[in-house]
């Protein structure tokens, strides 16, 4: 008999309630992880890579005809190469590479679909053999 005291409607009721309220407030956090999944695929991010050379007598080489053809690439929005500015040595700062070049992409996908590009691979086939070290950033923006 004691225990059926300890068992009340009303109890029940709130225990039911939570349960569904827990219920509704799990699914409905399911959902946003899908909708925030689809926007990432969208999202805009921009593709920092960093080149270190053998040689750096290749500089020159490198920057005007082997990363060029990495802005060719048919779902790069807009490319940027360049070597490291003249800025103050700093502990911040880092000066080692002799590369960078900097794509842009309209999406996660564009990108995905850049790194199997016939170019991309052909740049990575013709001069890899010219670094000793790549080093890449990938920014959501």
């Amino acid at each position: 008999m004691e225990s059926k005291k300890l068992i009340n409607p009303i109890n029940m009721k709130s225990r039911r309630q939570f349960l569904k309220t827990v219920g509704v407030a799990s699914a409905s956090a399911v959902i946003p992880l899908h909708s925030i999944a689809n926007e990432m695929a969208k999202q805009k991010m921009i593709h920092q890579v960093y080149f270190w050379l053998h040689d750096v007598a290749n500089t020159k080489e490198f920057l005007t005809e082997a990363v060029p053809m990495l802005g060719r690439c048919k779902t790069v929005g807009k490319f940027i190469a360049g070597t490291p500015a003249a800025t103050a040595e700093r502990d911040v700062v880092d000066h080692s590479f002799q590369v960078s070049c900097t794509l842009f992409f309209d999406s996660l996908e564009d990108q995905d679909i850049y790194q199997s590009d016939p170019l991309h691979l052909e740049f990575i086939e013709k001069y890899s053999s010219m670094w000793k070290k790549v080093q890449v950033y990938d920014i959501a923006i």
